[in-house]
């Protein structure tokens, strides 16, 4: 009996686009599409001071060029506003504007079965890489999660807060000591936020992640790895919950508006 031959799969199907540098037409555009719903993620919060040109340009994988075109028309826009000066630089004004939805519709709903792949890897990744931690942690892991919990509970801001989230939930990856498990998280996390380094926000998930991640790195430092799993899974859900309200929201103006 001759075996079956396994599909094969190209390299252009087996990489989702989304974590790949800006690519279109026009690269200034895609750069306010993706600012836009960044910003109504939460990403960036009224009264942030944005990258500068180079890093925003770094992240995303376009020009200067494009990333300054792109800041000129948020400023135009009321989005952003600009400060001069040695603190200077662009500051989000309005988290959301007349012509948002349409451009949230083009990051995330036109792009919306990516986003389910992602969610759902995620929804496997995060919870075994929490219960492989539980098991392999080390007194230098330990320190480097509670390290981390304590500075995003003391963050008194959203770039401080930023800082320490992503701290934590890299040590916790770094405590697997499986750098392909590593990757994936760290791969994962930039596709959820739009490769600008930030998961989504709001208050009310602040609030509700100090309590899980205090939770979080109790159970792994317990070894309670089944625990740690269940914590992951709904810690990570709302990054999900965020996206899919912002995503809603964009469908529901755009309906508004087009009946209007």
């Amino acid at each position: 009996m001759t075996a079956k031959r396994a599909p094969k799969i190209e390299m252009a199907e087996a990489v989702p686009p989304f974590g790949r540098p800006i690519q279109s037409r026009y690269g200034a555009d895609d750069v306010v599409d993706r600012l836009v719903t960044a910003v109504g993620l939460g990403v960036y919060v009224g009264g942030q001071q944005l990258p500068t040109e180079r890093e925003l340009a770094a992240m995303l994988g376009v020009s200067r060029t494009s990333v300054r075109e792109a800041l000129k028309q948020l400023t135009a826009s009321g989005y952003l506003e600009v400060r001069r000066g040695r603190n200077g630089g662009y500051f989000v004004l309005s988290d959301w504007g007349p012509d948002s939805a349409q451009h949230v519709r083009r990051q995330l709903v036109a792009r919306w079965s990516e986003f389910e792949h992602i969610f759902d890897a995620r929804a496997l990744v995060e919870p075994m890489i929490a219960r492989t931690a539980a098991a392999r942690r080390s007194a230098d892991d330990i320190v480097a999660m509670e390290s981390a919990v304590q500075a995003y509970v003391e963050a008194a801001t959203r770039d401080a807060s930023r800082v320490a989230d992503t701290a934590l939930h890299l040590a916790v990856a770094q405590a697997t000591h499986n750098p392909i498990l590593i990757g994936m998280s760290v791969d994962l996390r930039a596709k959820i936020t739009l490769n600008l380094g930030a998961e989504p926000f709001s208050a009310e998930a602040r609030q509700a992640a100090i309590v899980q991640h205090a939770e979080l790195v109790a159970a792994i430092v317990a070894g309670r790895g089944d625990d740690a799993a269940d914590i992951a899974t709904r810690h990570f859900a709302m990054s999900e919950a965020l996206i899919r309200k912002l995503a809603e929201r964009a469908q529901h103006d755009g309906a508004m508006r087009g009946a209007a």
